[in-house]
């Protein structure tokens, strides 16, 4: 359906929906799983209630305010490729302009309700995450290299600074070990995806590294890339920060998670493809991955 056809008949509800789906909420859940157990480790304890409330609604009305920009500039691409040809802007239940301005106003009304409700570093971290994600990756890095998502994904670790921040309002190595995790996690877990659509992206010209690289090199950086991203995980006990169940946790699921990354590589090796390279094992992993060591870095204050 083009944007032409459907200017006429857009229904109250539907619009809705479709404002709520150019924040893209599936994304934004991981987001918050990154910020509030920062927000535990840094209170060493359960933090204030209303602050943990505020942050994750700025935490969201900002991380969809860079979404819906995302799909203003991307609405070009967006429109031939398979996975992204029903988004609002590419239906016509949105406008480019309105897109436009409800992403600027996110971003503005997300700036200051961390700025005046929470503390002015969580607001310009939260600010700088959304202009990294809109102007560095979509704008600059996308299109242009193979690397978009490696440099591109900082904006989705910068949540792990501004969870800690909103509690102390300052900053310490447990959010930096915490965002270089984030940092080495994102693009083990997208490439995998990349590898599963990258017909998608070949398309609309987008150098995803599946695009133009072999499966074996991508299943190579991945495998790298998960090792430095389990090493890094286990820095947070021998700095202080948490005791034996968050070693625990991550000496486990950090063991499956090279798992899944060394048979993904062996399949790959072998030049398996299409089903039988089962790419997306991994990738669904990760999100439970990152979600368990989440999960484990809260509870961990109340276990020492």
């Amino acid at each position: 359906m083009t944007s032409s056809s459907n200017q006429g008949q857009r229904p109250f509800g539907a619009r809705v929906k479709a404002f709520v789906a150019l924040t893209k909420p599936r994304i934004i859940e991981l987001l918050l799983i990154t910020t509030v157990p920062v927000m535990f480790l840094a209170e060493q304890g359960v933090p204030d209630l209303k602050l943990v409330l505020i942050t994750c609604l700025g935490g969201y009305l900002s991380a969809g305010g860079a979404n819906a920009l995302n799909m203003w500039y991307d609405r070009d691409i967006d429109a031939l490729m398979d996975r992204t040809s029903q988004r609002p802007l590419v239906t016509g239940m949105v406008s480019p302009a309105e897109c436009l301005v409800f992403g600027i106003a996110l971003a503005v009304i997300s700036t200051l309700l961390f700025g005046f409700a929470v503390n002015w570093l969580s607001a310009w971290l939260s600010l700088g995450a959304l202009l990294f994600y809109v102007i560095v990756y979509t704008m600059i890095l996308k299109r242009r290299t193979s690397q978009n998502i490696v440099w591109g994904g900082i904006a989705g670790c910068l949540p792990v600074l501004i969870g800690w921040s909103s509690v102390t309002d300052s900053m310490s190595w447990a959010p930096v070990v915490l965002f270089l995790v984030m940092f080495f996690w994102t693009p083990p877990h997208y490439w995998p995806l990349s590898m599963k659509v990258k017909d998608d992206y070949a398309r609309v010209g987008v150098p995803m590294l599946p695009v133009i690289a072999s499966n074996k090199v991508v299943a190579k950086q991945i495998v790298i890339y998960s090792w430095v991203m389990v090493l890094v995980s286990l820095l947070l006990t021998p700095l202080g920060y948490t005791g034996w169940f968050y070693t625990v946790v991550a000496l486990v699921a950090g063991g499956f998670w090279l798992w899944e990354a060394h048979g993904l590589q062996n399949r790959a090796k072998a030049e398996v493809t299409g089903g039988k390279l089962k790419e997306m094992r991994l990738f669904h992993w990760s999100i439970t991955y990152v979600s368990l060591l989440f999960v484990a870095v809260a509870v961990d204050p109340f276990l020492r």
